[in-house]
């Protein structure tokens, strides 16, 4: 039989639970992935939790070759559970780069690296897990123009704040009180992913919206699944969803048009972009769009038939509006380089 051990919960009555024996420190890393678009260093919290009372020990971070951190720290935890947050500083190389800070425990003579993870759920019994501790750097080699994004923000969206790490300022829009006078302070405007499945104001906000681009505004717009729109008016001109998508993150990606500034301003886009992408390349791509619109990419699943809705660019009046179902959303929070510098081009258009 397993060992358990039981205690009274005041709303749960009885709880059982698994007997561990766990180290007598871990340590985890705040961010998981962290990304440097320029040379300025960081501040990096790490957390430490006690397993045991009385602890004393000293904690490194060990960072990948030519990254820089700040000298190891002592530390004393004087109970069991208790947490302490101590911050070093990393400094990225000048050239890209990515790699792992790796937290080093010492007590007496024995060394602790991994991160305890205590999953609790009502629908599954309670487990703790101990993983190597660990979080993703990546230095990228990126150029940007303009500063001030607004952003509509889309479904479990963690967009704006990868936006804001290579050093956008990032504001999160009220859809309701959207108007092209508004919007005239930002850069560009992103929507997030599946707002248009999502937020039912987007359909009165589509005339504003289109009004921003056409007096000189980018917009971008993330995908959307092609059921249970609010509006089939996502864009200036005609463009229809389809559930064409590349579910092979390594797909070959050809490109249709070299010369196109978003594949050349400020950053010049080449196939080594498109190298450590995670997942997928995107989801949900147009497969019908209005002759105004320039497709930019091509890319298939193995047996599959090319698609060419992955990134489509129009301009509008004096401005640009930018379609893509490319999985930005999963490529920004992964740290992946190429997605970054895409995406700076994507922002930049036009200025």
């Amino acid at each position: 039989r397993d060992v358990v051990f039981k205690f009274n919960d005041p709303v749960d009555g009885e709880v059982y639970r698994p007997f561990n024996v766990l180290p007598k420190v871990s340590a985890s890393i705040a961010e998981k992935v962290l990304v440097f678009a320029n040379e300025n260093p960081q501040k990096v919290a790490v957390h430490l939790r006690a397993g045991k009372d009385n602890l004393e020990g000293t904690l490194q971070l060990n960072a990948p070759k030519g990254w820089g951190v700040s000298s190891p720290q002592l530390f004393t935890l004087a109970r069991e559970g208790e947490t302490s947050t101590l911050w070093f500083t990393v400094t990225p190389p000048k050239n890209q780069s990515q790699g792992y800070l790796r937290p080093l425990i010492l007590i007496g003579d024995t060394y602790y690296d991994k991160e305890l993870i205590n999953i609790d759920y009502d629908h599954i019994p309670y487990q703790s897990v101990l993983l190597p501790s660990k979080a993703k750097v990546v230095r990228i080699d990126i150029e940007k123009k303009g500063q001030h994004i607004g952003y509509i923000q889309g479904a479990g969206d963690g967009v704006g704040q990868s936006l804001e790490q290579i050093g956008y300022t990032v504001t999160n829009l009220d859809v309701e009180e959207i108007s092209a006078q508004s919007l005239k302070k930002y850069d560009a405007v992103v929507v997030g992913v599946r707002a248009y499945n999502t937020n039912a104001d987007l359909a009165f906000a589509q005339k504003e919206l289109n009004k921003y681009v056409q007096a000189g505004g980018t917009m971008v717009v993330q995908y959307n699944t092609s059921h249970r729109l609010v509006t089939k008016q996502l864009a200036p001109y005609a463009l229809s969803l389809s559930r064409d998508r590349v579910t092979d993150e390594f797909a070959p990606v050809t490109i249709l048009e070299p010369s196109h500034p978003v594949l050349n301003s400020p950053n010049k886009i080449t196939q080594l972009d498109f190298k450590g992408w995670v997942q997928e390349r995107g989801l949900y791509f147009p497969n019908k769009w209005a002759d105004e619109f320039t497709p930019i990419l091509a890319m298939n699943d193995k047996g599959a038939s090319q698609t060419k809705g992955s990134l489509l660019v129009a301009s509008y009046g004096k401005g640009h509006y930018v379609y893509t179902g490319l999985s930005f959303f999963r490529e920004l929070p992964a740290g992946v380089p190429g997605a970054y510098r895409l995406f700076a081009n994507i922002i930049s258009i036009g200025k």
